[in-house]
């Protein structure tokens, strides 16, 4: 079982769905440094993707430093330095470019949605509504 839950979504590969997952639950401490992470064969049975895919992200949360292999024990969860500005974009882009089709779609510019981030981002300097 993942130690840390999430749903895959259409259009856009399932490894980097599951290693942005994977960034969401040690930020968020739903996966801690420590915690035993599942085999590739048990990844991919609980996800019902292929072999090659669960070894896939399984590679890719090593390199990111989020996955170190210790022998007799197996894959463990380790806090990674803060990714590179690139990487930390990239695993929001998805995200926000479905939140700029929704933008878009309610003709919202980039001066509003500029005012949006900076309020959700300070919710306590906003004026009581």
């Amino acid at each position: 079982m993942l130690p840390f839950s999430f749903q895959l979504r259409d259009g856009e590969p399932v490894s980097d769905q599951i290693v942005r997952a994977a960034h969401r639950a040690l930020a968020s401490g739903e996966l801690r440094e420590g915690d035993l992470f599942p085999s590739v064969r048990a990844v991919a049975q609980e996800l019902k993707i292929s072999p090659t895919t669960a070894f896939k992200v399984i590679q890719q949360l090593k390199e990111l430093g989020f996955l170190v292999s210790r022998p007799g024990i197996g894959m463990v969860v380790q806090a990674p330095r803060l990714p590179s500005l690139e990487q930390r974009l990239a695993l929001i882009e998805p995200s926000a470019r479905r939140f700029l089709a929704e933008a878009r779609a309610l003709h919202l510019g980039p001066q509003e949605l500029q005012a949006l981030l900076l309020r959700l981002q300070n919710p306590d300097d906003s004026p009581a509504g």
